[in-house]
């Protein structure tokens, strides 16, 4: 098989060079979604065609292309428009099999879906939010919605959509006692602290003696027991612990 001399897009940007003259252009094409492949086109300013062409697909079909620009914006691409690799900043780029678009913006960046149905995990994807991050969709006139990578938005009611990036609120830690799911505001938990999760009614009793076992914990050792005056550090959900209570005659 003849080999094809190609420069990658992607390369040249974030090498800050310019694109080479060589028979093909490599660029990362998704199809309705994030899912990125390489294809090569021929040309350093294809059309949108030529992009649909080099990606297998049918130009016929209903399609709607879009670029990933650098600066984090969509750009519309038209499929007789031309997009010039060596001053776009675009190495990545999408199309949707659909006539209609849903417009929506993210950190002040705007952007357009092919479906009315967006997954949160591509708002994350596309902010490549950082740990300790979340999204949240800004509501008019009242408190932000937080969204959650496996939410769904739909993009289909009136007007624009607007995302944001932000800290993400801290909701204490979840834990399981006697089988009950309890929630305490650090991950630092005492048995003291536990013993009253189980028994917060229990009145003060000298001749009453409490034992615990726990498990799944993020401190080490994980799984153990747990004396009076004692703390292990649990995990943000899922640290379990079992307390009996035991009258001394």
């Amino acid at each position: 098989m003849k080999h094809i001399e190609f420069d990658d897009v992607g390369d040249a940007i974030r090498e800050g060079r310019p694109l080479r003259e060589v028979a093909a252009y490599r660029i990362r094409f998704g199809l309705e979604g994030l899912t990125f492949r390489n294809i090569d086109v021929p040309d350093p300013v294809p059309t949108g065609r030529q992009i649909l062409d080099s990606a297998g697909l049918d130009r016929r079909g209903d399609y709607l292309l879009y670029a990933l620009l650098a600066s984090g914006d969509f750009e519309d691409i038209r499929l007789d428009e031309t997009v010039d690799l060596r001053g776009k900043g675009a190495e990545r780029f999408i199309a949707f099999k659909s006539d209609r678009d849903f417009k929506f913006a993210l950190n002040d960046h705007q952007m357009a879906w092919g479906r009315p149905e967006l997954p949160g995990s591509v708002l994350y994807d596309l902010a490549e939010a950082p740990p300790g991050a979340a999204i949240f969709l800004e509501v008019r006139g009242g408190e932000g919605r937080l969204i959650e990578p496996d939410d769904r938005i739909n993009l289909d009611a009136p007007g624009v959509e607007r995302f944001i990036t932000a800290p993400r609120p801290h909701t204490g830690f979840v834990i399981v006692v006697n089988a009950i799911e309890e929630t305490v505001p650090d991950n630092n938990v005492s048995f003291e602290q536990v013993v009253k999760l189980a028994y917060p009614d229990a009145p003060p009793e000298t001749n009453v003696k409490y034992s615990m076992t726990y498990r799944n914990a993020a401190s080490y050792p994980h799984n153990g027991e747990l004396g009076e005056g004692g703390s292990v550090e649990v995990k943000k959900h899922g640290t379990i612990f079992n307390v009996t209570r035991t009258v001394q005659s």
